[in-house]
Formats: C-alpha cells, sequence, structure tokens
C-alpha cells in the first residue's frame, strides 16, 4: 500500500504541473495543406508541362489570447508558409502575423495582415487566388505577401501592381460589428530611409480602408487603397497610385453561392502620365448534391488607358500592357484579357476536399498574362504576345 502511495505522489508530482498548464495555456495550433497538380499549354514557342505547386493558403500557425480584465484581451499570431513540396523555404510568420489587443471598442494590432482592399474582395467565388486554378493575377495583379516598408532598396520588391497584398510594417484596426458591418483600415510604416537612390523613394506607404456588410446570406464590401511613392526615377507626378473596388456574393437556399467584385486602378508614371486598369470577376459555387459541388468563375481584364508609355508593371509586355508604345503613339493593340474555369468539386468532410477541371487563358493580341506558375508568353521568343494558356489541374487542401 505504502509503495502504491508513494508512486501515486511522485506521479502527481511530475504530472499535476502539465495539467495545470494544458487547462490555462490558450495557443493553438492550426494549418492548411495544399497541392496542385497541373498538365498546361503554355502557348507557341514553349513545352507543354506538368507542374506541382502548393497554392490557396498553405500554412501552419500559432495563436493565442490572455484575458485582461474588463473586456479587454491581449491576443498574437504567427502564420507561416507551408509547402508540401519543400521547394519553398520561407521562415517564421511569413503569412497573417500580429500582436495586439481588442474590447468591445474594435481589434487593434500590428504585424504583416491581408489589407483592409483585400478582404473586400469577398465576391471572387468559384476559383482560387494563387496557382493554375488562380484568378487574382488577371483581375488584381496577383494575392501574395508584398512589404511596401521603406529603407528595403532591391531586397524586397513593391509589387506595384498587386492589390490583393499582405503587406508587412501595418497597424491596423478593425471596429466592432453593427448589425453585420464593419469598417477596417490600416496604413504601412516607411521605416528607414537609409537607401535611398535614384531608382527608389524615401517612404513607399501602402494606406488601405474597406466597409463590409455580412448579415445571413448577403455579403457586400467596398474598398480603397492608396499606394504612395511607388513609382521611381521620375520626374513631376509618378509616384502615387490608387484602386477602388467593390463585390458582394450571395447565397440562394443555402446551396448556390454567386459572387461579382469589380476593381479599378490608376497610377501615376511620370512626366504627368497615367495608366488605368478596369477589371471585373464572376463566379459561382453550386453545392448540387451532398458532397458534390460545381465551380466556374470569368475574369475579364480591361484595356489599358491613359496616356503612359511605361508599365506600372515589370518588362515592356508586362501584365500591365501600356496604352501608348512610345510617347504619343497609341497601343494598336489590345491590351486586356480573359479567363473562364469550371470545376467539379467533392468533400471528403469539412477539412479535407477536392477539386478537378479544366481553366482557359486568352490574351489579346498585345497582352501577355499567364496563368498562375507558367512562363510569361512572349519572354522566350519575339513576338509572341497574344498567347492563350490553358490547363488540366487537380487540387486537394486539408485543414486542421
Amino acid at each position: 500500500m505504502n509503495k502504491k502511495l508513494m508512486a501515486a505522489a511522485v506521479a502527481g508530482v511530475f504530472f499535476t504541473p502539465a495539467l495545470v498548464f494544458a487547462q490555462t495555456a490558450t495557443v493553438q495550433v492550426y494549418g492548411k495543406a495544399s497541392f496542385e497538380y497541373g498538365y498546361a499549354n503554355q502557348g507557341n514557342g514553349r513545352p507543354n508541362t506538368d507542374t506541382f505547386q502548393t497554392p490557396g493558403g498553405s500554412s501552419v500557425g500559432f495563436k493565442g489570447q490572455e484575458q485582461l480584465g474588463g473586456g479587454m484581451s491581449a491576443w498574437f499570431q504567427c502564420e507561416s508558409s507551408a509547402d508540401v513540396r519543400g521547394l519553398n523555404q520561407d521562415g517564421f510568420c511569413s503569412r497573417n502575423s500580429a500582436i495586439g489587443m481588442k474590447g468591445g471598442w474594435g481589434n487593434l494590432f500590428f504585424g504583416r495582415w491581408d489589407t483592409p482592399f483585400k478582404r473586400a474582395t469577398l465576391g471572387m467565388v468559384g476559383a482560387g487566388d494563387t496557382g493554375l486554378l488562380g484568378a487574382a493575377f488577371l483581375f488584381s495583379g496577383n494575392s501574395t505577401g508584398t512589404a511596401a516598408s521603406g529603407g528595403q532598396g532591391a531586397s524586397v520588391s513593391l509589387s506595384r501592381n498587386v492589390w490583393k497584398r499582405r503587406e508587412s510594417s501595418l497597424a491596423y484596426y478593425e471596429s466592432p460589428s453593427f448589425s453585420g458591418f464593419q469598417v477596417l483600415g490600416a496604413f504601412s510604416a516607411a521605416n528607414a530611409t537609409a537607401v535611398t537612390d535614384a531608382t527608389t523613394n524615401a517612404k513607399p506607404r501602402v494606406a488601405s480602408i474597406s466597409g463590409i456588410y455580412s448579415n445571413g446570406p448577403l455579403n457586400v464590401a467596398l474598398g480603397y487603397e492608396r499606394h504612395d511613392n511607388f513609382g521611381s526615377g521620375f520626374t513631376g507626378t509618378g509616384n502615387d497610385d490608387r484602386g477602388w473596388t467593390i463585390g458582394a456574393s450571395y447565397n440562394f437556399m443555402g446551396n448556390l453561392l454567386v459572387g461579382a467584385q469589380y476593381i479599378d486602378t490608376k497610377y501615376e508614371m511620370g512626366g504627368n502620365t497615367e495608366a488605368k486598369k478596369k477589371n471585373w470577376f464572376i463566379g459561382a459555387d453550386w453545392n448540387f448534391a451532398g458532397p458534390h459541388h460545381i465551380l466556374g468563375a470569368y475574369v475579364d481584364a480591361g484595356n489599358t488607358k491613359g496616356n503612359a508609355f511605361t508599365s506600372p508593371a515589370a518588362g515592356g509586355n508586362g501584365p500591365i500592357t501600356p496604352a501608348f508604345t512610345a510617347a504619343g503613339i497609341a497601343n494598336p493593340l489590345g491590351t486586356g484579357a480573359k479567363l473562364f474555369e469550371i470545376l467539379y468539386g467533392y468533400d471528403f468532410s469539412k477539412r479535407t476536399l477536392v477539386k478537378m477541371g479544366y481553366v482557359h487563358l486568352d490574351n489579346d493580341s498585345g497582352a501577355s498574362y499567364s496563368l498562375g506558375g507558367l512562363a510569361t508568353p512572349g519572354a522566350a521568343a519575339a513576338g509572341s504576345v497574344g498567347q492563350t494558356q490553358s490547363a488540366w489541374v487537380f487540387y486537394g487542401e486539408h485543414k486542421w
């Protein structure tokens, strides 16, 4: 009996602290692993290829909070990319990561996070953001992590034409929800300006705001974002860009989700010139029976407008082809593109799903967009803009 009591006492010494910690700890581990395998036609001058990617927010994260009393709490989140291929070796906190405090007055935090503008693109239903099935490259320049913080020089790209941004060095505020309506606002810090020369600006900044209404089957959002000092090497005006977007989604009878999104952007390109772009998106997700889905989306990128003869994106035939080929010489070619995709999806559970289908991109005669992960048409051979690209794709994900 004494031996049994002694063993119980020893076990209590070792296990009781662990039990107490388990009861008071607030840290949670969460994540998502995704993969995409496709076979693609890259256009003339490039071979057909198969490709393996990990799009769709594949990540591992840690988050937790502490109650401070009076209805307030402190919280943190560190979310990192998780490439199941083992190719992308991004470090800790490379995705939505922050530290903050929240209460009845709202949520104030600081870190790297999806901008209010990006969160206002809730009408993009039926397509992914990145990868072969991603539509963000055509609609909004891409959906990716960015760093507008000053003092970085050439080590970090401003990603000027990207409007679905996960921006670094943000001060961020989320208002309380008023019967489903919420206001979001954020701005990035300029940080140090030690690296400043003829091709870099001293204080590139992002300022972003949105209003979002979510109540029952209806979701509506309006967003505005400004990029200050994003141009380089310009005289006169040529540093600031702006964009606004409006979108909505509606769930009919609980099994048909439809969405639409519109975006309008303008870039100052120096010498009192500017480039303008207007794009729109429609899509749907029809849960027609049990775990079975049909998904589809269509994106239309309009022609570049304005009097600029340089592109806000890298390369003369980059994602935003100039409206003018030189000063006073209008570009005679179409500078837009269209994309459509159709998919079948199957939900094994609330956390595990697969999708398979077809995506097709059709460039205008002067444009050179490319599906996510593929080479840009025109990069291999001169005069090969205006290409089409297409792919058959299988996608899977699991959340925890």
